[in-house]
């Protein structure tokens, strides 16, 4: 894996030892007030004001072996559903920005769209298990700066290789896999390929708290006030949500169990108060 190559990436890899001792084990519950921001995708298409479709690296290739293409045909709205499909695509070939993928899927974006500094997401979303999936819900910081500097907040990610596993991990300069010190932890999710669940994040000024269903299982704190190396989540950041195909931490791609769906029934975005 090409550390040049990871700018934009979810977090990659396994979590490593240690980084479980970001677990916590509490109630996570939401705001009472009305979000700030919303999509319950009740139209019969993706709302060009809300997402924008990330396909910048389709003709270089994705990160970390990653084997999809990313376009807009691969994401559906209906019935009140967003519908992320990874799918062997023969109608790719040809296309200007191929970069010669023979899967499909979709990576939308809130950048330059929409983007908080501290708040509360919840994405309510059933997720795809066959072999390759790396279905993601995560954040990273308006105006691109150098990953790992600006942050990464990964709120979940889950790939086949350990199914039924969800992972949270808080990326910067000083904490990061590439080096061995990323802070992170995993929640075992039995029906999270066959039900609806919650995926949850808190931001403060002094933490960053992930969880499912109401139930907080990872932190991490802002314990160095003023060390960007540790701590660069005081920016807006954007909310990404994509299905990528392959690559060294899901493994490969299994073709007999193509399309799989990432299906998302809303996301939610309160605002909580700081200085």
């Amino acid at each position: 894996m090409l550390t040049a190559l990871l700018i934009l990436s979810a977090a990659q890899g396994s979590l490593g030892s240690g980084a479980n001792r970001y677990a916590i084990d509490e109630p996570m519950l939401r705001p009472e007030t009305k979000p700030v921001w919303a999509d319950e995708f009740a139209g019969d298409r993706v709302d060009a004001a809300k997402w924008r479709f990330d396909t910048r690296r389709n003709k270089l290739g994705w990160f970390n072996g990653e084997q999809q293409y990313y376009g807009p045909t691969a994401a559906r709205v209906s019935g009140g559903m967003l519908t992320i499909e990874a799918r062997r695509d023969p109608a790719l070939r040809g296309r200007p920005d191929w970069g010669g993928q023979v899967y499909g899927s979709a990576k939308l974006s809130t950048q330059g769209l929409a983007a908080w500094t501290y708040g509360f997401v919840e994405v309510r979303a059933k997720l795809p298990c066959g072999g390759g999936m790396w279905p993601a819900i995560w954040m990273m910081p308006e105006g691109n700066p150098p990953w790992p500097d600006g942050g990464e907040i990964d709120i979940m990610e889950q790939v086949s290789a350990e199914p039924n596993f969800v992972h949270a991990t808080v990326h910067s300069a000083k904490f990061v896999h590439t080096k061995g010190t990323q802070r992170g932890a995993s929640f075992k999710v039995p029906t999270s390929c066959s039900a609806f669940h919650l995926y949850q994040m808190r931001w403060t000024p002094e933490a960053i708290t992930i969880g499912v269903d109401g139930h907080a299982y990872f932190r991490v704190a802002n314990d160095a006030p003023g060390d960007r190396g540790a701590w660069p989540f005081d920016r807006p950041f954007h909310l990404i949500l994509n299905l990528a195909m392959g690559g060294g931490w899901p493994g490969p791609v299994d073709d007999a169990a193509l399309p799989q769906t990432m299906q998302v029934d809303y996301v939610r975005v309160w605002p909580l108060a700081h200085p």
